[in-house]
């Protein structure tokens, strides 16, 4: 078993959105696996903001609104965890529209905004001290990209190879936490960190350009999945227990189909939402005036939800969210658990 031979995405364009049809990586459990009769009771989503629904049903994404144009439509726009959860019939408090299935939803959200890997195991502790994990536990977890952003501000005081060094390290950490959640009893969905060298957060991009960042982004943001990738492939497991979800790849194959003019994304370069509505408040109403506005052919505001890979800086838009739940539910369907 290896987490690292085979990190290529197939990408399936479809109805505005870009979607990852299959990820074909070796870690248990292959593409067409019909055997698989897991179904997951609960869902823990642990990580940073990438995960998180907050009390009012916004996300750290492009939020949908209901007719009123005011109200947030938590339903819509779901982030990743939204569509594990949902895969398995279940859904989280913060947005269980209608009360279905049940008044209080068993399943939760311990992720929360800014949340780096040293945070995991606090998230963690909170559902022990609540009633601990079941072999019918599904867990979520995603972190790692406000680690690279921390570290980042260190360049170029810090070389950036003895950033890549320290980030390997703090990769590797993220690995011990899932093997404490398979310990207890729990699945595991762990995705890889965003390449940030892919982000607006980089800055320029275009050919010519001299700017560094996006190399030493993406160069930090390798070196942490990698040390996580590493320590995973040590741990014993033939799928039953841990399924991966390779968002670093996903992001990369999105943006070099963009460069090379096709794929259903029509920007991966820029943030859709205004500097003035930051996340999580950004909305239809709240985009950039290219991101509202796509010619050609003229398409309505909101489809920067999906033609945009990117809300803001960091983050991703609802079409960058929707790959990675293809890739997730692919995962959570085809790993043996």
């Amino acid at each position: 078993m290896t987490f690292e031979l085979n990190r290529s995405v197939r990408l399936a364009a479809g109805a505005g959105l870009v979607l990852a049809a299959s990820l074909m990586v070796s870690c248990g459990g292959s593409s067409g696996n019909a055997g698989n009769s897991f179904t997951a009771k609960r869902v823990f989503a642990f990580g940073d903001e990438s995960s998180v629904i907050n009390a009012n049903g916004s996300k750290y994404s492009i939020n949908a609104l209901q007719v009123d144009n005011v109200t947030i439509d938590c339903a819509s726009n779901p982030i990743w965890v939204q569509s594990v959860a949902a895969y398995y019939g279940l859904v989280f408090p913060q947005c269980n529209v209608g009360a279905v299935p049940v008044v209080s939803p068993a399943s939760r959200i311990y992720a929360f905004n800014g949340a780096k890997v040293a945070d995991l195991a606090a998230q963690i502790d909170v559902q022990v001290a609540s009633g601990g994990f079941s072999a019918d536990d599904m867990a979520t977890v995603l972190v790692g990209s406000n680690d690279v952003v921390a570290q980042f501000a260190r360049y170029p005081g810090v070389s950036a190879t003895q950033l890549a060094d320290e980030l390997k390290l703090t990769g590797a950490l993220v690995s011990g936490q899932v093997k404490r959640l398979t310990d207890l009893g729990a699945k595991v969905l762990i995705s890889t960190a965003l390449d940030l060298g892919r982000a607006p957060f980089a800055g320029d991009r275009s050919a010519g350009s001299t700017n560094p960042n996006p190399g030493v982004l993406t160069l930090l943001s390798t070196a942490f999945n990698d040390g996580l990738l590493a320590e995973l492939a040590k741990q014993v497991n033939d799928g039953h227990k841990v399924g991966l979800v390779q968002l670093d790849t996903y992001i990369q194959a999105a943006d070099n189909l963009r460069a090379a003019g096709g794929g259903g994304f029509v920007n991966t370069t820029l943030a859709a939402c205004l500097a003035t509505a930051p996340l999580p408040t950004c909305n239809p109403l709240t985009l950039g005036t290219d991101a509202a506005a796509i010619p050609p052919p003229a398409v309505p505001a909101s489809a920067a939800v999906a033609t945009w890979l990117w809300a803001d800086a960091l983050h991703l838009s609802p079409g960058g969210q929707a790959g990675l739940s293809s890739l997730a539910v692919s995962r959570a369907q085809n790993n043996p658990f």
